[in-house]
């Protein structure tokens, strides 16, 4: 986190810098073709777990390959275990570089690098997943889920900016938040939609009924991540995800679909916040807990039918 991402001790974070966009006719240089895309993630991130999410419940796994960065970051950013087979490079950085030789900033993922113009074409995590929703459509497995309907691209788009705002971003709004009215704040707003999440769950069994969105595929990182790191290390500390029945029962329900629970790597999650967070962490020790069953059965299918 570098200075200018604190505003009178409020996180603020930083802008997308590439935002080109992928479309199935080519327009704009970027056609979506299988295989020429490289998606660059981190399995702790939970920006870049959406992706892999709905990379998986598209079927893309052939048409958009993926690359792996380790979950321990330092002052050079993002690491490959191993040199990248494709690009050859050992930091993410090498790649942003080569893209903006100007370029300063955090080197964030998810980022897709296009291997024929040898550039990124977009690190614009909300747009990424949109995008493989739309610009590789043709590519999708028989029977794939249609994940922003048109008919609920509006109330999704409402709901996915109070999520963002309050939820998604709140928790690091409040861990990184060095003064003490700016944590008051972001708790209050993330715990304040949090309560209304959990109402609004009481009735259905997805944020939009009995049909995965969108909007389903933003909040569970941030979900899953509650209990093993944003409650105690981020200090959300109000309530557990477990406090919340239809919540937690939710997130359960979730993790049981492959596309969400076999994407989940706790121990990548817990090692990369605690590790190399020093600054919120500065022992670099990892918790052992919190010990919790994402495969206990949770009901969720009877909720919203009578």
């Amino acid at each position: 986190m570098t200075a200018r991402e604190l505003d009178g001790g409020r996180f603020v974070r930083q802008a997308n810098r590439f935002t080109d966009t992928i479309t199935a006719d080519g327009e704009g240089g970027h056609p979506a073709e299988p295989g020429r895309y490289r998606l660059f993630v981190s399995l702790a991130c939970p920006w870049a777990h959406r992706t892999l999410i709905v990379r998986r419940l598209l079927g893309l796994e052939e048409a958009i390959p993926v690359a792996v960065v380790d979950p321990i970051r330092d002052e050079r950013g993002w690491r490959f275990p191993e040199p990248d087979p494709v690009t050859g490079a050992t930091f993410l950085s090498e790649l942003y570089l080569a893209s903006d030789p100007g370029y300063q900033g955090r080197y964030t993922v998810p980022c897709v690098w296009d291997t024929v113009t040898k550039r990124l074409v977009t690190n614009d995590f909300p747009a990424i997943t949109l995008m493989m929703g739309s610009a590789f459509a043709a590519f999708r497995s028989p029977g794939a889920p249609d994940l922003y309907p048109a008919e609920l691209r509006e109330e999704i788009d409402e709901l996915n900016g109070l999520v963002y705002t309050t939820v998604n971003n709140g928790v690091y709004k409040a861990g990184f938040a060095t003064s003490q009215d700016a944590y008051e704040e972001a708790v209050e707003a993330l715990f304040a939609t949090l309560d209304r999440l959990e109402e609004r769950l009481a009735s259905r069994r997805y944020l939009f009924g009995d049909r995965l969105t969108e909007a389903d595929v933003r909040l569970y990182p941030t979900l899953a991540r509650f209990d093993a790191v944003y409650h105690g290390h981020f200090k959300c500390n109000l309530r557990r995800l477990t406090d919340y029945p239809n919540l937690w029962g939710y997130a359960r329900d979730l993790y049981a679909i492959p596309a969400f629970g076999e994407t989940t790597d706790f121990d990548q999650i817990k090692r990369h916040y605690y590790v190399t967070q020093r600054d919120i962490n500065p022992s670099g020790v990892v918790p052992r807990g919190p010990l919790l069953d994402w495969t206990a059965p949770h009901g969720r299918e009877r909720v919203g039918r009578s």
